[in-house]
C-alpha cells in the first residue's frame, strides 16, 4: 500500500521542482466539498481551494456532469482553427455577465498566465505604445511579461519587463504616507505617482489586482481603484483589473471590482472559472483584442471540455448565489478570527472581503513587526492540526476557502487557526521542521 511518504519521495525524484511551492509535506488522493483526504485517509479541512481554484470545492456534482457530458463527445479539441457551441456560448455569457462598455471580445487560455499576456501583448500592439504600470508586491503571472511585471516575482530575482513601472499599491494596515489621516494620505500618494507616470504619454496599460492577494492580503482603501480608474481615464489609459484570484464570488461580490463600483476597460479571469481545470479568460475591447489573427495562438485554448465547465461555474455562481453566500461565510469567519486575534499577542491584522481572509503575523502589537518566521509555522502546524493554508507576502495566512464552505465548518477552522498559531507561537514547531518547506 502507497503511503503519502512514499508518494512524496517519488514527487521528489519524478517532478520538476521548478513548479514547486511547498509548505509542508502533503501528499493528497481525493476530495469533497471543503474537504481533502490524504495518501492515507487523514481529512483536512481545505482553507486555501487550491490557492481559490476549487472555489467550488471538490467534485461538485454540477461540474461532474458538465465535465463528463462533455467528455463524452467533445467536438474536437480546441477553438484554434474551429468554433462549437460551448466556446460561443460561454463567449456570450461571459460577456453579459462582465460589466464594460463598447464593443467587446473573449480571450480563451488555459491560466491566469497567458490571459494577462494577452493582455500586455495585445496592448501594446493596438496602442503603439510600450510601457506597462502594475504593482510592488503585485502577481501576474508566473512566465513571459506576466511574470516580468509581477513584483512578487522581481522580489525574488526575476528580471522585470525593461518597460515596466512598478507603483506603490496602498495598505490600510502599513500605511506608507504620513498626515492627520495616513490611510488617506497613502491612497492619495499613490494616485499622485501613478498620475506623473501616467502623463508622460507613453503607457499602454496599468493592470491592478482589486485585493493584492500573494503580496499579503492587501485590501486597498475605500475609493482607491475609483480614483485609479479615473486617473487611467485621464490620461487614456486602458485599466485592467485582474480578478484570477479574486474574483467570481469570493469577495461577497460577482467580480471584486464591484467593491468600488468601477467599470474597468478589460477584466482578466482564470483559477475558480475552471474549477480546477485549465481555464482562463479576458474580456476587453474589440479594438485591442480582436486582431491580428494568429498572434495568440494555444492549440487547445477554448477547448470544449473547460469551456462546458467554465459555463457551468458560471450558472452554478448565479443559481447559488455563491457571491452572497461567500458574504456570510466571511462575516463568520472574521468575526471569529477577530475574537482570536483579541487574545493574541501575535495577530496584528485580521482583514478581508467575503472569503478573501489575510491573517497577518506579527512579533509583538507594539512595533507590529512581520513575523515571516511563526508564519511558516503557523501553517505547518495547523496542516498537522489537519487544515489546509498558505502564507503569502512572508507574514499573512492567506484564507480562501471554498465557497461553499459551511458555518460548522468556518468555526472548526478558526479553532484550527487558532491552535496553530498558539502552538506556533509557543515553540512547537521547530526551524527544522519547516527548513525544507520554503514557501514564498
Amino acid at each position: 500500500m502507497t503511503t503519502a511518504q512514499d508518494l512524496l519521495a517519488r514527487d521528489a525524484a519524478a517532478v520538476a521542482g521548478i513548479e514547486k511551492l511547498r509548505f509542508f509535506p502533503i501528499a493528497l488522493e481525493s476530495g469533497k466539498g471543503s474537504w481533502l483526504t490524504e495518501v492515507g485517509g487523514r481529512k483536512l479541512l481545505d482553507l486555501s481551494a487550491t490557492w481559490t481554484a476549487c472555489g467550488l470545492g471538490h467534485g461538485h456534482p454540477k461540474i461532474i456532469e458538465a465535465m463528463t457530458r462533455a467528455a463524452q463527445s467533445p467536438a474536437g479539441a480546441g477553438g484554434l482553427s474551429a468554433t462549437h457551441p460551448d466556446s460561443v456560448g460561454f463567449a456570450e455569457e461571459l460577456l453579459a455577465l462582465t460589466p464594460g462598455e463598447g464593443e467587446r471580445r473573449v480571450y480563451f487560455g488555459h491560466a491566469g498566465t497567458d490571459a494577462n499576456e494577452v493582455i500586455f501583448r495585445a496592448a501594446r500592439m493596438a496602442t503603439g505604445k510600450r510601457r506597462i504600470v502594475t504593482f510592488k508586491l503585485g502577481y501576474h503571472g508566473g512566465i513571459g511579461i506576466s511574470m516580468g511585471v509581477s513584483g512578487v516575482h522581481i522580489d525574488a530575482g526575476a528580471a522585470p519587463d525593461p518597460d515596466l513601472y512598478l507603483a506603490t499599491y496602498p495598505n490600510p494596515f502599513r500605511p506608507h504616507a504620513e498626515g492627520p489621516d495616513p490611510v488617506q494620505a497613502s491612497l492619495e500618494a499613490s494616485i499622485a505617482e501613478i498620475d506623473r507616470e501616467l502623463a508622460k504619454g507613453d503607457v499602454c496599460v496599468l493592470m491592478a489586482e482589486p485585493i493584492l492577494s500573494d503580496g499579503g492580503m492587501i485590501l486597498p482603501p475605500k475609493g482607491f481603484l475609483t480614483a485609479l480608474h479615473a486617473t487611467c481615464r485621464k490620461h487614456d489609459v486602458l485599466l485592467a483589473i485582474d480578478e484570477v484570484k479574486m474574483g467570481l464570488g469570493r469577495p461577497g461580490v460577482l467580480h471584486a471590482f464591484q467593491l468600488d463600483g468601477i467599470t474597468p476597460e478589460i477584466v482578466t479571469f482564470g483559477k475558480v472559472i475552471g474549477s480546477g481545470l485549465p481555464l482562463s479568460a479576458a474580456v476587453a475591447p474589440a479594438w485591442v483584442i480582436d486582431g491580428p489573427p494568429a498572434t495568440a495562438l494555444l492549440t487547445t485554448a477554448g477547448n470544449p471540455i473547460c469551456t462546458a465547465v467554465g459555463r457551468q461555474v458560471m450558472r452554478t455562481l448565479i443559481e447559488e448565489d455563491l457571491p452572497a453566500r461567500a458574504g456570510r461565510a466571511g462575516e463568520r469567519f472574521i468575526a471569529g478570527l477577530r475574537e482570536v486575534m483579541a487574545q493574541s499577542p501575535v495577530i496584528g491584522d485580521v482583514r478581508g472581503a467575503g472569503l478573501a481572509i489575510g491573517l497577518e503575523l506579527v512579533t509583538d502589537k507594539e512595533t507590529m513587526a512581520p513575523d515571516a518566521k511563526l508564519a511558516a509555522k503557523v501553517v505547518y502546524r495547523a496542516f498537522e492540526l489537519g487544515a489546509v493554508v498558505h502564507y503569502v507576502g512572508g507574514n499573512t495566512l492567506e484564507i480562501t476557502p471554498p465557497l461553499v464552505i459551511t458555518d460548522d465548518e468556518v468555526d472548526t477552522a478558526v479553532s484550527i487557526l487558532a491552535q496553530a498559531i498558539a502552538d506556533a507561537a509557543a515553540g512547537k514547531v521547530s526551524e527544522e521542521d519547516v527548513a525544507p518547506y520554503a514557501g514564498w
